[in-house]
Parts: structure tokens; C-alpha cells; sequence
């Protein structure tokens, strides 16, 4: 990841430049839900994955096995139903998963349009990690940034007032009406 730069400085009239020293070819992922339920404090649910062996043709992704983990934990920790609502990349419309929603009485799943990242509420969760705990960061390996990451994310899931201005940011509230089922 190279790391944002939220703040420089230079002379005037040179253009600032920041060195960052190789490209790593590890790879990290990180799977998240907002969860939003009127009267209740919103929630951040996420779980990071380090991807190994991926240059020997492993995943360099979440699998869909890896959605299904965390809807289950979500199930679990939400405690209740849930009405999922998430973006069309591909492995969340695999056959397998779309299998599974479809077996589970507790989840409803809904697909944003195609190439809508402005109705995704966790594309904000990004940004705002970016410019915060990740800004002006180089990471010395790869453990420092996930842990960079996860400390990051759960300064993120005890702010419930920054996963609400995710949602607002979308134009969507917890009770738009009219969704159909893809």
C-alpha cells in the first residue's frame, strides 16, 4: 500500500517528492459491513485477511467462503435479521453464495448497481481510514500495517457518528423503501 500523504511541505517553486522505498507483493484484504438499525448505535463489522502463497496462484482476494464467515459472525454478534446490501463484485454473486443467502431465513441479500461506489457506505469507512490512521504512514512490514489497519478500524467501530456519515455521505437512510432483490 503506498502510504497517502495527507500533509507536505516543500520550497516554494520545488515540487515536493516522496520516496518510498519498493513495491511489496503481499497482499492484504479486508472484508467490512456497516450495520444500521434505527434506535441502535451504528456498527462496523470487519475481518482483515493476509493472503499467502499468492504468487504461487492462491487467492489474491476474499473467496466467497470468506463473505459467508463474516455474514455469520455478523448474524451473530447483530444478534438478528439482516438485510444485506452490497456492490456487484463478482465473488458476492457467485452461484455458492448466492446458495447460501438463499438458505438462511435471517439474510436478505440485495446488489447496489454496477459501478455505484457512491451508494456504498463502507467506501467511506476507506476514506476515512486513509486520511486518518493511514495518512503519512510507510509501513515498515507487513505486520506494521495490518496493525496500522486494525488499529485504525476499531478507532473507526467505536465512532458510531463516522459509520452514520458513511450512510448520509450515500444519500441512502436505514429505511429507503422500495428495494428489489437481485
Amino acid at each position: 500500500m503506498t502510504p497517502p500523504a495527507s500533509h507536505m511541505w516543500g520550497r516554494r517553486g520545488s515540487t515536493p517528492v516522496i520516496r518510498v522505498r519498493g513495491r511489496s507483493q503481499r497482499r492484504f484484504s479486508i472484508a467490512a459491513l456497516c450495520c444500521y438499525k434505527p434506535g441502535e448505535r451504528s456498527r462496523l463489522i470487519c475481518r482483515p485477511k493476509r493472503h499467502t502463497g499468492h504468487k504461487n496462484g492462491g487467492r489474491k482476494s476474499f473467496a466467497w467462503t470468506g463473505y459467508r464467515g463474516l455474514l455469520i459472525a455478523a448474524h451473530h454478534q447483530l444478534d438478528g435479521p439482516i438485510v444485506l446490501i452490497w456492490d456487484s463484485l463478482n465473488v458476492r454473486k457467485d452461484r455458492r453464495m448466492r446458495a447460501f443467502i438463499d438458505a438462511q431465513d435471517w439474510i436478505a441479500g440485495y446488489h447496489l448497481p454496477p459501478y455505484a461506489p457512491g451508494l456504498n457506505p463502507v467506501e467511506g469507512i476507506w476514506s476515512v481510514l486513509r486520511r486518518t490512521t493511514q495518512a503519512n504512514t510507510a509501513s515498515t512490514n507487513p505486520d506494521h500495517l495490518i496493525r496500522r489497519l486494525q488499529h485504525g478500524l476499531r478507532q473507526i467501530q467505536h465512532r458510531g457518528d463516522i459509520i452514520d456519515g458513511c450512510l448520509t455521505g450515500t444519500g441512502l437512510t436505514p429505511t429507503t423503501p422500495h428495494l428489489q432483490p437481485q
